[in-house]
Formats: C-alpha cells, sequence, structure tokens
C-alpha cells in the first residue's frame, strides 16, 4: 500500500462527497433508524462501489498510456464542470421526522445499504475513484483511501446529523473539489501529451 495515493484518493473524494445526494440520503436515514446499523448499511454500500469504480479504473490502466490518461483528464474535467456549475444549487435534504423507527438492527443496515448502493451509481466521488486507479495503478491504495473518505462523511452524517448540514457552506465545498478535479485533469493532459511525445 503506498500512503500517498491513499491520502490523494481521501483527500480527492472527502469533499466531492461533502456536498453530495448520499450525505443527505445519510442524514435522512439517520432519523429514520439508529444511528449504527445505518452506519453500517451505508459503509457497506460504500465499500462494494468503491470496489466497483476501483475495478472500473484498474481495467483502464490496461490500455495504452496516452488513452488511460486521456480518458482520466475527461472523466476529471467532467466532474470539475458538473461541480462548479451546481456551487449555486442548493440541494435539501427535507424535513425528516425526529422519531426514529423500531426495528431491527439488520433490517435498518438492510435498508440503508440498499438506498446508498442505489444512489451512489454515476456519482462524482465514483468517477474519481476509477480515474485515480487507472492514474495511479494501486487499487488497493485508492479503495482504502476513497472508502476512508466515504466512511468519514457517512459517519458525520449519521452521528452529527441535520446540526452538520445546517453549518456545511456547500457552494464553497462544490467549488473547492472542482479545484481539485481540474488539479487532477491537468496533471493527466500533460502526462497524456507526454505519452505522446
Amino acid at each position: 500500500m503506498i500512503w500517498s495515493v491513499v491520502l490523494a484518493a481521501f483527500v480527492l473524494v472527502l469533499p466531492v462527497e461533502l456536498p453530495d445526494k448520499t450525505l443527505f440520503a445519510s442524514l435522512v436515514l439517520a432519523t429514520r433508524f439508529p444511528p449504527l446499523p445505518v452506519f453500517v448499511g451505508v459503509g457497506t454500500a460504500f465499500g462494494l462501489q468503491v470496489a466497483i469504480a476501483v475495478t472500473a479504473g484498474s481495467l483502464l490502466s490496461l490500455l495504452p498510456e496516452a488513452l488511460v490518461t486521456g480518458v482520466v483528464a475527461l472523466l476529471f474535467l467532467v466532474g470539475a464542470v458538473i461541480l462548479w456549475r451546481s456551487a449555486g444549487d442548493v440541494e435539501d435534504g427535507g424535513e425528516a421526522a425526529d422519531t426514529r423507527e423500531q426495528t431491527s438492527f439488520l433490517r435498518a443496515a438492510a435498508i440503508s445499504f440498499g438506498v446508498l448502493f442505489a444512489a451512489e451509481w454515476g456519482d462524482l466521488s465514483q468517477l474519481a475513484t476509477a480515474g485515480l486507479a487507472a492514474r495511479y495503478e494501486e487499487p488497493l491504495s485508492v479503495f482504502v483511501g476513497a472508502w476512508a473518505a466515504l466512511l468519514v462523511v457517512s459517519g458525520l452524517a449519521v452521528f452529527l446529523g441535520k446540526k452538520l448540514a445546517d453549518r456545511l457552506p456547500i457552494p464553497l465545498i462544490r467549488r473547492v473539489a472542482a479545484g481539485l478535479f481540474l488539479v487532477f485533469a491537468v496533471v493527466a493532459v500533460v502526462e497524456t501529451v507526454r505519452a505522446l511525445v
């Protein structure tokens, strides 16, 4: 495992996921069920989604270097544009009831897993994870960093709840994440040019 790659994946995925729909889904689930089973279900769903993204990125790395770096640059550029354009949007997690349903641990975890697994498809954090896996060719390090970032976000959402959502400067977080995506896109473009020359 390469710790610099773990850190790169963590630093890139964390700000992308903070203003994301999955954060708000976790918040809503945590108001409906006890926090621990929600965290277990959400964390498991994130783990599976990160594994899928890392696998996709690793498959990309089997292609010629110039093609891979070009695809990685495109993934990060698209992510940067989407984040920047959505910086002004206000996402609303909805007003959930303050009372939690009384249900079994397994049922609450399974519902949380299902909701987050479905919500995470095509997410910006998946694009970032696949791009990092293709760029670094260190799938385990990318997996650990990306999953750790997603667990931090889901832990904040589940255990700190609505207080956190009210205090996050969502537009600023999205702009910072867009800047990070842009930096990674520029680096990938430079690598593409070098591979072609």
